[in-house]
């Protein structure tokens, strides 16, 4: 038997799939057409906007805000704990039309602008500018988001 934990305090949108193993916590609210992955952790007090794309194994700890169009990728871990063990958090920012790299870390309180890419692996701990590339560890600006939409194209085309 495959079971979810889905808080009866979540408020969920239309056509909505969460896959098998997954939590969704209290006061945490999904817009529409969003995809939430199997083992996905959404922990309580999360926003997430309208067709978002959330992986297997991510984990999105309280206080995260998600925009619409996001992408976040297997295994990406948010914190929301800048000085661990501290009762005082504050949640990861991620604006519209990003895209989260598989295995990126991102530090409390960060915020990744609109149309940025952070690439697989990454650990940011700095704010992302909007329409940016950052790799590395830690990461750092490598592009701008048209050239990586560049590479995108040239790579479905060959």
């Amino acid at each position: 038997m495959v079971t979810n934990f889905i808080s009866e305090k979540a408020i969920i949108g239309e056509n909505v799939k969460i896959w098998h193993f997954s939590y969704v916590g209290d006061n945490t609210e999904i817009g529409d057409n969003v995809s939430i992955g199997s083992l996905a952790h959404i922990d309580y007090d999360v926003k997430i906007g309208e067709n978002t794309r959330i992986e297997g194994q991510a984990y999105i700890p309280p206080l995260s805000r998600i925009g619409k169009n996001v992408f976040i990728g297997p295994a990406a871990v948010l914190t929301n704990d800048p000085y661990p063990m501290c009762n005082k958090m504050i949640g990861v920012t991620i604006e519209d039309n990003a895209i989260i790299g598989a295995r990126a870390v991102i530090k409390a309180g960060v915020t990744i602008g609109k149309n940025s890419v952070v690439a697989m692996g990454a650990i940011v701990t700095k704010n992302v500018p909007e329409n940016t590339v950052v790799i590395g560890s830690p990461a750092s600006i490598r592009y701008s988001r048209e050239e990586y939409d560049k590479k995108q194209r040239q790579w479905k085309e060959s």
